[in-house]
């Protein structure tokens, strides 16, 4: 996978920046106040900071916002950066400055001296969520390096270590995830993608997976109808991560892996249809929360479960009007068979609470455009049918600064799946696209479980840099899911 910003933690010691290679980082606040590391900087530079203090461009900076001097005199380092934020910022303006330092990092090693910064765990998170770039398949001599180092001195470096170890395990999470949602089609198979999630039994996890004979045998017939058209076999990949109590019930997260979409016989438009490499976003995330939760040792009981298909169009294909049976044993009439990804879901959520009988259940999975026309690129719509489990999950996004909003479920919209021949439809036309989809999943809900619909279509993959990813995937959800373990089940 792709490397994480190898960071150092290290006593603050201000003769470090005359040597340091790279980039040089003190901070300012933004009343113009200089902590040692500024002076010695300032000092060491003829006054060049003192300078900036007094110009235009310094009373115009933001806090978080970074003023970059080139090749500064008296410094060995090739940018001293003058990082504008207060000394107690809150945890997501230190996140954002980090990612900012990220961003400007360009493959140089960074000394960047903190002082007695408040949350500077969340700086370091913000710096290695940044400081990212997808180039596995690229060639040339400045691709495949990995990240270059980063020093970050501080007052308290060791608390500071033992603060970020459990942050950088959701950077690696999130880095994961990107690279799942990253690759190619051709790359990242079926296979390829139960092969890489195999490889997390190195780190504690527990994971099956299981073939296309034994979810015959347990009758994930929608599902196994999904990947019918392709060459590549259907695959259901199990993670335990079992950190807490022996015996509580486990929260379990659903996610949808189409590893390529192409809409089936109900074939996509070919414009932007290479874009449908990323709809496996679902069981990405999944599966970077299941390694952020290994790597930080959680102690708490959660399973994942990802079901992996590829949607192909050929003579084998599931078609327009057919009808499949669902593990759960309910009919569906297929009337769009681009309406795949709840056919998966809805097999392997019945699934997990049959085997699993969880305290409660979030799936995620890139499910409707309906969701990208009503929230854009902002917000994954959340539906629930518990209250407490959806505000929990609200307030993890918030605090990881992750757009969440709410979305409705009621009858009305249920009444969009009645199907003349069969208990159900698997769409129920173009009103409400999201929320009928939705509508549909609930159906395999189990009475009294708890149960989060999480849809990302808008957020997993995106045309434009975000505050901490570069253009592409963004690995959403592996905050806040992990946020959420933590205050659901490892506090108290």
């Amino acid at each position: 996978m792709t490397s994480l910003t190898p960071i150092t933690f290290a006593e603050t010691d201000i003769d470090r920046i005359a040597t340091a290679e790279g980039r040089v980082v003190v901070i300012v606040t933004p009343d113009g106040k200089l902590d040692v590391a500024a002076r010695r900087a300032n000092r060491l530079s003829k006054g060049a900071i003192a300078r900036l203090l007094e110009s235009e461009r310094f009373s115009k900076a933001k806090a978080g916002s970074v003023i970059t001097l080139e090749m500064p005199v008296g410094l060995a380092a090739e940018a001293l950066d003058v990082l504008v934020l207060p000394r107690n910022a809150d945890p997501l303006a230190a996140r954002k400055a980090g990612a900012t330092l990220g961003a400007l990092k360009a493959g140089k090693p960074a000394l960047v001296m903190l002082g007695g910064l408040k949350n500077a765990a969340d700086l370091a998170l913000g710096l290695a969520l940044k400081d990212y770039t997808f180039d596995a398949h690229k060639t040339g001599e400045d691709t495949g390096k990995a990240p270059a180092e980063v020093t970050l001195c501080h007052n308290a470096h060791e608390e500071l270590a033992q603060a970020a170890h459990p942050l950088l395990a959701v950077a690696e999470g999130v880095h994961f995830t990107r690279d799942l949602v990253n690759e190619p089609a051709n790359v990242l198979t079926t296979t390829e993608f139960a092969n890489r999630l195999d490889e997390m039994k190195a780190l504690g996890l527990k994971v099956e997976v299981l073939e296309e004979d034994e979810l015959e045998k347990l009758g994930m017939r929608t599902l196994l109808s999904v990947g019918h058209g392709s060459d590549s076999p259907s695959k259901v990949v199990v993670m335990q991560w079992n950190g807490g109590e022996k015996g509580e019930a486990p929260l379990a997260l659903i996610g949808k892996g189409v590893v390529f979409d192409t809409g089936g016989i109900s074939l996509k438009p070919a414009a932007g249809m290479e874009d449908m490499t990323m709809d496996m976003g679902g069981a990405g995330v999944v599966s970077g929360v299941m390694r952020a939760l290994a790597l930080r040792k959680a102690k708490a009981n959660v399973v994942g479960l990802v079901g992996l298909v590829e949607n192909m169009p050929s003579a084998r294909a599931t078609r327009p009007g057919d009808v499949v049976r669902s593990m759960k044993g309910d009919t569906v009439e297929i009337i769009n068979t681009d309406a795949e990804g709840r056919l998966v879901l809805c097999d392997v959520m019945w699934y997990a609470q049959d085997r699993f009988s969880p305290r409660g259940m979030i799936d995620l999975a890139t499910l409707t455009g309906a969701i990208i026309i009503g929230l854009g690129h902002e917000n994954a719509g959340v539906f629930s049918n518990d209250d407490a489990l959806c505000n929990a999950f609200l307030k993890a996004a918030e605090a990881e600064g992750e757009g969440a909003w709410r979305m409705p479920l009621g009858k009305a919209y249920d009444d969009q799946l009645k199907s003349r021949i069969a208990d159900m439809k698997n769409v129920g036309g173009r009103p409400a696209g999201s929320i009928t989809a939705a509508q549909f999943l609930q159906r395999f809900v189990k009475e009294g479980t708890p149960w989060v619909h999480l849809d990302i279509a808008g957020v997993a993959s995106v045309k434009s840099a975000t505050d901490y990813a570069p253009k592409g995937a963004t690995g959403w959800g592996v905050a806040a899911l992990n946020r959420l373990v933590a205050d659901m089940l490892e506090k108290g």
